[in-house]
Parts: C-alpha cells; sequence; structure tokens
C-alpha cells in the first residue's frame, strides 16, 4: 500500500467517524496522521525529482501566482494585465512552463506569474503538482481564477492548497510550543477554548511529541494546532476572481455574486473590469509609498519607495542598503506618520502613505 493509498483510508475512515466529544481525540489524531503523510508525499516527491522546480527569480515589489484550472483564462488575463506573449489557445494545457510578467500600477512593479492549470490531486503531485506548488507557495498573492460556469473549480483549489500546506486569508494560529524532556504535555491557555488536553495529546503523539508546554492564546481547532506542530504552511493573500462574464447571462452573474460576494468579476478576454481588478491587488498587498529626502536637498517626490503597511525605518534602511541599520544615526519625517513636520525618529517608528523620509548614517 502506498503512502496515497494511506491518506484515502485515513479519510475514509474519518468519514465514517460521527464527530463527539468522545471521538473528538480520535478524529484529532487521524488529521494528524493525513498531514503527517501529505507532508512526507511532497518531500518524497522533491528527493526523487532533486528538488528541482520551476526557476523562476522574483523581482519587483511582489509576486502575484495566477491559480487556476486549465483553459479558465490566465494566459489572456496575464496579457491584459502586463502585455506578456503567453500562448492563447482554447485547449488544455497550453501553459506547461511559468511564463512571467511585470504590471507597473500607482508607482509598484508587480510579478504576475502564469502557471500550468492545477488540475485535482496536485497537491500529491499530479499534473506537475508538485513544481507548481513550490511556486505558489513563494508569492505574495495568489489569483484563484474560476470559470463563471463553473464555480465548483473554487473547491476543488482551495483543497489543493490547503492539502498542500497553503493558507489563505488567515493568520498563523497564535500557539507557541515548548519541547521539553519530562513532565508530559503541559498546557496553558489565556482564553477559552474547545480542545481539550486529551485531543491536543492525540494530535501531538502523531507527531511523536509527548513532552511539551503548549502556550494557547486565541480559541483553534484541530487543524490550527496541526498547522502549528507542522510548522511549515505558509500564510498568503487570495483574490477569488470569476472571468468570462461576459459570456455569462444576468441570472448567472447573479449566482456568481451571491457565492463570491467579494470576488472580482472580470473578463480578460473582452477587457472588462481590469482597472477595478488592479486597484484590489494594489490594495489588499497594502503597498505604501515612501519618499526619500537626502540632507539639504528636495525630495525625490517622482520615484517613491514601494514598502509595506506598517514598514518601519528600519525596513527602509535595510531596504536601501544592509549597512544602513548598521549606521544610522537617525531619521527624519514629514507626513502622516510625523506628530510635526521634520521629527526626528529612530528605526521602530512606524511609516504611512506618502511619508518623505532623510535617514542619516554614520560615515
Amino acid at each position: 500500500m502506498t503512502i496515497v493509498d494511506d491518506i484515502r483510508s485515513v479519510e475514509e475512515e474519518i468519514r465514517r467517524t460521527p464527530y463527539n466529544k468522545a471521538t473528538s481525540h480520535h478524529i484529532g489524531r487521524l488529521k494528524a496522521k493525513i498531514a503527517r503523510l501529505r507532508d512526507e508525499v511532497q518531500k518524497r516527491a522533491a528527493s526523487k525529482s532533486g528538488g528541482e522546480g520551476y526557476g523562476i527569480r522574483k523581482s519587483g515589489d511582489a509576486t502575484i501566482v495566477m491559480v487556476g484550472f486549465p483553459s479558465v483564462g490566465k494566459s489572456t488575463l496575464l496579457n491584459a494585465l502586463t502585455g506578456a506573449s503567453a500562448e492563447v489557445a482554447a485547449y488544455e494545457f497550453t501553459t506547461l512552463d511559468v511564463i512571467p510578467g511585470t504590471l507597473e500600477y500607482r508607482g509598484a512593479r508587480m510579478q504576475f506569474l502564469d502557471i500550468p492549470g492545477i488540475i485535482r490531486g496536485a497537491s500529491l503531485g499530479r499534473g506537475r503538482g508538485r513544481e507548481v506548488i513550490s511556486v505558489i507557495r513563494n508569492a505574495d498573492m495568489i489569483l484563484i481564477i474560476i470559470d463563471v460556469f463553473r464555480l465548483q473549480q473554487y473547491d476543488v483549489l482551495v483543497k489543493e492548497l490547503y492539502d498542500a500546506g497553503i493558507r489563505i486569508n488567515t493568520d498563523p494560529p497564535d500557539i507557541v510550543i515548548h519541547k521539553s524532556a519530562r513532565d508530559g504535555i503541559i498546557v496553558n491557555s489565556t482564553v477559552d477554548i474547545d480542545l481539550d488536553k486529551k485531543t491536543i495529546q492525540s494530535v501531538l503523539s502523531e507527531y511523536k511529541i509527548h513532552n511539551a508546554s503548549i502556550i494557547i492564546r486565541k480559541n483553534i481547532t484541530i487543524d490550527e494546532l496541526i498547522d502549528a506542530i507542522a510548522g511549515n504552511r505558509r500564510y498568503i493573500r487570495a483574490i477569488t476572481i470569476i472571468n468570462k462574464i461576459d459570456l455569462a447571462d444576468q441570472h448567472t452573474i447573479s449566482e456568481c455574486r451571491n457565492r463570491f460576494p467579494d470576488a472580482v468579476m472580470i473578463s480578460a478576454d473582452a477587457d472588462r473590469n481590469l482597472d477595478l481588478l488592479k486597484e484590489r491587488i494594489h490594495t489588499e498587498l497594502g503597498f505604501i509609498r515612501i519618499y526619500l529626502k537626502p540632507q539639504g536637498k528636495p525630495p525625490d517626490m517622482d520615484e517613491p519607495m514601494i514598502m509595506k503597511n506598517h514598514s518601519t525605518v528600519a525596513d527602509v534602511c535595510s531596504t536601501i542598503h544592509r549597512d544602513f541599520v548598521k549606521k544610522f544615526r537617525y531619521a527624519q519625517v514629514w507626513g502622516r506618520s510625523a506628530k510635526h513636520a521634520g521629527q526626528h525618529v529612530g528605526l521602530a517608528h512606524i511609516l504611512s502613505d506618502g511619508d518623505v523620509l532623510t535617514v542619516v548614517v554614520r560615515k
């Protein structure tokens, strides 16, 4: 029996087991076993292929991966957004390699990657799934693109991403695990939690953890506990895009809006709502513009430095040059984050969009 067979067997056992307080610890251990087996499949696939994947160098201020079934319109959208020359055809698996394109929008340079279409079983290696998943895990954002007439594609795509250890639009669980040599499992919680100690012990035992101190600061599910133990999950922002709306009637459009109220409805082929999509991507990435001002000179208002929300002076210094943090003396800020014009601040100062910044370093 292969590992994939083992996974399917455990999944079937979970489906057959009624969930209640008496079975929660057993189901927890089964879920932990599936997660561990899936990680093992991916490790073996990487080892078998020599660890080779798609050699794509990240560039610009953010990398955005376009995820969808074959022939959903990813290549057409890439061409419409960036002017890239991705081959477009009306048959499946047109895209066999990763095709990059770059969009400059409101001062930010965003790299888009059109990857081969994900199919069911990609997380277990089907359809070049391992290589595709490796590209997705390194992205700053995922565009989940589905056909207006095939809304069921969404559930398959999200499941494949989840099974590959990719968590979309969520934060890591607030759990700290300190392994120890003795004293068993000690659970400390600052809030009321639904999981009992027996369930937590069952999950930990699947990972051969029998002595540890667990600190939980927010109510968690079994799956979130498993994610914290595994420690290899990726948490990525995602936008759902419904494509080909130019081909749909009003009833179909209404169904899409009801099921996916936050989705961006577009037609890549007919150039509909692409400006709306660009703005949504820019907003979700949380870009801010910082204008640098050399000492005694006017600021450069034509070429802002693009940073992320909540970036500090230290983040800007690290982006300019690694020595700037080490040689930092002080900085001056003009703008929304400053209490007054030209305020002297330190490395921990959090910047706002449109701030003007002077950094002074030791010679």
